[in-house]
């Protein structure tokens, strides 16, 4: 029973995680890659307050792209808008 419950959530998992819209995702991802700059910031750091806080700061980060993510598309929260790529400026 134990097995099959197991089994039943990550496959739950995998079938909800591919139902994301592209721009969830890029607004996930994004949040993750900003994420993983803080966190390496904090590997540089000595042990201690700071360095704590700063992966706390990571942690939210990432977890605030998720909630946008899923804000997005759950239709609560529009969009970021996006510049085509030969719009951008250099």
């Amino acid at each position: 029973m134990r097995k099959m419950f197991i089994a039943l959530a990550a496959t739950s998992a995998l079938a909800l995680g591919a139902c994301q819209s592209e721009t969830a995702d890029r607004v996930e991802d994004q949040a993750e890659a900003q994420a993983d700059v803080i966190d390496a910031q904090a590997d540089a750091l000595p042990d201690g307050p700071e360095k704590e806080a700063l992966e706390q700061k990571a942690d939210d980060v990432e977890a605030a792209g998720e909630a946008k993510a899923d804000a997005i598309d759950s239709g609560t929260v529009p969009p970021p808008a996006t510049v085509p790529p030969a719009e951008v400026k250099k």
